[in-house]
């Protein structure tokens, strides 16, 4: 089978935990281990989420007095591919398994409405009081996230991902490929610059995807067998944060359609999948644990995507 895994940002670390880099790699461990498994009869393409991670990076790149500006977000978005890539392809070395990190940039269109209504969360969980001087300070723009504050950012849909030929190739010759890390670097794609050149040409721009719905894209390009989605929660739960929670353990595509979940958490991850799934016959998502891909896979763990109603 060819399997595309999505490794959730805030799987490497929690809520209210210090981002400390042993943190993360410690989180690494088991899964490296089951994603080294499962490259031994399989073919793996790993996209992993950034949002901790960039939101550090763009704290820091604003608070330096060394730069007369903060970095770019797409810029802080590569450094997370390199880091994160390296902690994978590492603790997948500890297994003797071989992986490739690509620095991977993806389309978005300039007319999606989630420019004008930021709602991606980034960065860590801070109280209302420091989020507002943040956003005084900085000129961000920040939202409740459960009991705290974060930043928030536009987050358009995801229209073309670079360099998936590549990816698949590498894959096909036995590595397991990392791409499309943290969304992927943001561009607007142009046409014609007017001046009789046709030729495309891309400008970076100010936004994050996300990485799910670059999944999607990902695992459909490559024609996969099944993409797993990996979080910190058991799946998609019915009545989440109440006593009554439940795992949902089955999903039909329609089902999925009318669920109704929060923006920035597990939405996208249920579009993802859903959309998938939907695409062609014989496909199969699921969204789990991080800590259990393995049984994700075999059909008995997380919530199972299935076609139609």
């Amino acid at each position: 089978m060819r399997i595309v895994v999505a490794l959730g940002g805030n799987a490497l670390l929690r809520r209210g935990e210090p981002v400390e880099p042993e943190i993360q790699r410690r989180r690494l461990r088991p899964v490296a281990w089951a994603i080294a498994a499962l490259a031994a009869d399989h073919e793996v393409l790993l996209v992993h989420g950034n949002g901790p991670q960039v939101g550090l990076l763009a704290m820091e790149s604003g608070a330096d007095p060394a730069v007369s500006r903060p970095y770019p977000l797409g810029d802080l978005v590569a450094e997370t591919q390199g880091l994160i890539g390296s902690w994978i392809q590492q603790a997948l070395l500890d297994h003797g398994c071989d992986a490739v990190a690509l620095v991977t940039q993806v389309v978005v269109d300039g007319d999606d409405p989630t420019f004008d209504d930021p709602r991606k969360p980034i960065g860590r969980v801070v109280n209302e009081g420091t989020a507002r001087a943040l956003a005084a300070d900085r000129g961000w723009a920040v939202r409740p996230d459960g009991a705290g504050w974060r930043r928030v950012v536009p987050s358009p849909t995801p229209v073309d991902v670079l360099h998936v030929p590549a990816a698949r190739r590498l894959a096909s010759d036995g590595y397991v490929v990392v791409l499309g890390g943290g969304g992927g670097v943001p561009l607007l794609r142009h046409g014609d610059t007017g001046h009789g050149d046709t030729r495309e040409f891309y400008e970076p721009v100010e936004v994050v995807v996300d990485k799910d719905l670059v999944a999607a894209i990902v695992a459909d390009r490559v024609e996969a067998d099944a993409l797993v989605v990996l979080t910190d929660v058991d799946g998609v739960m019915a009545d989440f944060g109440t006593p009554s929670a439940r795992l949902l353990e089955r999903l039909s595509v329609a089902e999925a359609e009318v669920l109704e979940l929060e923006a920035g958490s597990m939405a996208p991850k249920v579009e993802a999948c859903a959309d998938f799934v939907r695409g062609a016959p014989g496909r199969r998502a699921v969204i789990a644990a991080l800590e259990r891909l393995t049984d994700a896979v075999a059909g008995v763990a997380g919530t199972q995507f299935v076609p139609g109603r």
